[in-house]
């Protein structure tokens, strides 16, 4: 895990123990991220110069892009469908406080797998005393089969997991039902902190007769007809999980966002600066889920993006996510090489069969190429002729590192121009940053994670925009996996008992 911190001097990343306590930063005097190529230079390939042009990010431009946001999110904030985030109410009215106790549990389900997790508290002393997880498969067939398949699978499988729970380490108190959050990252229409509706399916699951039906109410009813003890006290996403796991350690985390395969965020909010909360208590603060990746106005899309975009199975929706998150880098970039081929300005008049195969070429594809500092670029003509069957002479290999350079310096400001609107508006109503407080943003996700260049380009943005004054009471925190006790800490914070 690795802690940022912004300030007037340059950017320092450092690490932490992997654990969910968080150490301060040791300020170093700079940091040097490894690329093959952070070029600024104009190429004489007239595909990649245009390509170029039109990916860039210049920090005025960027400045639109985050005012744009903060217009969408009031517009959300202000009523349903206001813009293009969303800006869902979680009903998450109460954070972790540290004072948590007694035996709470996790299950997240949000693609081809599904993890459970049993968390035991011990209040503000002890605090994590033991926690235990299982990471398990779903079939195939039941993500296109019946809800009563699916939700009875896991409730067996969860049935299963708490038969195996070891006594001494995990004490559920006499007369309690177990408690469990719940992360579902599909769709919802959240309707309280303990029920929310399927609005559709993703990511390849196709659950017949579950639109529009409460997906907390179809666990419960699975698990008690597994003769499982147990309910759902909090439905959430993972960026809810994240910002609450991490919270639990560090009471100034007031955003969590998630930069993986997909992207999302999420922020604590001021009650009373929600106009479509209308009659309900307008009191206190409550976390937004933005549901960021759709916005979509004045994006630097180029024809690549468009074309992309098209043939996708949204067509239309989630733009920002397009450009910035893992799943999409590496076919921005296929797409270009591609065209390239196709005009003789790459691999001579040779076009590879497999360039043509969709989302041949992954983000962690690109990373590899960028982090290439031998003379002769040997890891990208490796990759190339892996992925593609294709001899790449230097200069070959060069536009190509260059192509993955604009694609995720692209990306990784823009996502850079998304927190700095979140963190404007949490700004906007606290103050905390000019009064010299800090601000934790807690940040999870592969594309995050392990992609430093995109990082730094996020970094780069951020101190930007904020300037170095606001900039350097700004941490981010990469808080990996924390989003499985976020879920079970606010079982615990909306517990029934």
């Amino acid at each position: 895990m690795s802690l940022i911190t912004f300030a007037a001097s340059p950017l320092v990343i450092t690490p932490t123990v992997r654990s969910f306590t968080f150490s301060p930063p040791h300020r170093r005097s700079s940091h040097t991220v490894m690329s093959a190529v952070r070029s600024k230079s104009t190429s004489t390939c007239p595909v990649l110069t245009k390509f170029q042009k039109d990916c860039a990010t210049p920090t005025p431009f960027l400045r639109d892009v985050a005012n744009a946001i903060a217009e969408d999110m009031q517009a959300g904030l202000a009523v349903h469908g206001g813009g293009d985030l969303e800006m869902i109410l979680t009903y998450v009215d109460a954070l972790p406080s540290g004072k948590e106790e007694g035996l709470f549990y996790a299950l997240d389900l949000g693609g081809t797998n599904f993890r459970v997790r049993s968390v035991q508290l011990g209040g503000e002393e002890e605090r994590v005393v033991a926690t235990k997880s299982e990471q398990l498969s779903i079939p195939q067939k039941l993500m296109i089969g019946t809800s009563e398949e699916l939700f009875g699978f896991i409730a067996s499988k969860l049935a299963d997991f708490v038969a195996k729970e070891e006594p001494g380490r995990f004490r559920l108190e006499q007369g309690r039902k177990r408690e469990i959050g719940f992360t579902f990252s599909f769709p919802v229409n959240q309707t309280s902190i303990d029920s929310g509706t399927l609005i559709k399916w993703t990511k390849g699951f196709h659950v017949s007769g579950m639109e529009g039906k409460n997906v907390v109410a179809c666990l419960n009813e699975a698990m008690e007809a597994h003769g499982l003890d147990m309910r759902v006290s909090a439905l959430v996403n993972d960026g809810v999980g994240t910002l609450a796991g991490a919270r639990y350690w560090d009471k100034d985390v007031m955003a969590g966002v998630i930069l993986g395969t997909g992207t999302n965020a999420c922020y604590v909010e001021q009650k009373d600066a929600i106009p479509k909360l209308q009659n309900k208590s307008s009191s206190g603060t409550t976390i937004i889920n933005t549901e960021w990746g759709g916005f979509s106005k004045c994006l630097p899309r180029t024809i690549f993006d468009q074309e992309m975009d098209k043939e996708s199975l949204n067509p239309g929706e989630h733009l920002y996510e397009k450009m910035i998150s893992g799943m999409y880098l590496g076919e921005i970039v296929r797409r270009v090489l591609l065209h390239m081929c196709e005009a003789g300005e790459l691999f001579g008049q040779s076009v590879p069969v497999k360039l043509s195969t969709p989302f041949a070429l992954k983000s962690q594809d690109l990373c590899k190429m960028q982090e290439d500092n031998t003379d002769d670029l040997s890891s990208v003509g490796s990759i190339l002729y892996n992925i593609f069957q294709v001899k790449a002479d230097l200069k070959a290999r060069r536009r190509v590192v260059e192509v993955c350079d604009t694609v995720v310096k692209r990306g990784g400001r823009l996502a850079g121009a998304g927190i700095v609107a979140i963190l404007e508006r949490i700004e906007r109503e606290t103050k905390r940053l000019a009064s010299g407080q800090r601000t934790v943003v807690a940040m999870d996700g592969a594309l995050y994670e392990k992609y430093p260049q995109y990082r730094q380009y996020m970094q780069d943005a951020l101190v930007e925009l904020l300037g170095d004054e606001l900039a350097s009471h700004v941490q981010i925190k990469h808080t990996k996996d924390v989003s499985g006790l976020g879920a079970a800490l606010l079982a615990a914070t909306n517990s029934i008992y």
